[in-house]
């Protein structure tokens, strides 16, 4: 079975999900590790409620990348993980994690991407941009992460209306229920019965 390592920044409204495609049985994979850079992330507290290893790993403890990189690589090694989830990850991965994990990391982006995303662009501010564009569709991106920011190979996306009145936190809600919480474990789902390459 598909040993999944998630990495999470906040409240893990999509490791949930993940979690919840499981035991639904709607995805064959097992949660294996989460590891979070943020000590109050909530991400944390849901791995606690399932039994789910969880570890916070301050990035300020290590003062080379490859050192980090290293650090979170072994935990995941350690529980046999075989694909590695960014779900609302927010510290940047360095080339030593990418290259262990090569083709087995993805990353869920709250935008049709290649519109709003890069440097700079992640959580609420993603849906600013897109209000402040006046775009009348954005939605959701999976996608195999590479050495770029937001930059790897597509896997999934999936459109969202932008609705006239629609605040930044509406429009973030809309996309993670719409998009977001779907995308994410049929993506896993794809991976592990082999349908990326």
């Amino acid at each position: 079975m598909l040993k999944i390592g998630v990495l999470a920044s906040g409240g893990g409204t999509n490791l949930q999900a993940l979690i919840d495609a499981i035991e639904s049985k709607s995805l064959a994979a097992e949660i294996a590790a989460v590891i979070s850079g943020n000590p109050a992330a909530y991400a944390l507290e849901r791995a606690k409620r399932h039994d789910i290893m969880s570890y916070y790993v301050k990035k300020g403890s290590y003062t080379a990348q490859d050192d980090y990189d290293k650090a979170l690589a072994d935990i995941f090694n350690r529980h046999g993980v075989d694909l590695v989830v960014l779900a609302g990850f927010l510290p940047i991965l360095g080339p030593a994690f990418i290259r262990e994990f090569e083709r087995r990391v993805i990353n869920i982006h709250p935008s049709l991407i290649p519109a709003f995303c890069g440097k700079g662009y992640y959580g609420i501010k993603v849906h600013e941009a897109a209000l402040a564009s006046g775009v009348k569709v954005t939605g959701a991106t999976v996608h195999f992460v590479d050495e770029g920011t937001d930059s790897g190979p597509i896997i999934l996306q999936k459109a969202v209306e932008v609705k006239d009145g629609d605040t930044p936190e509406s429009l973030q809600r809309r996309v993670m229920e719409e998009a977001e919480w779907i995308l994410l474990p049929k993506a896993v789902g794809m991976f592990a019965e082999g349908l990326l390459k």
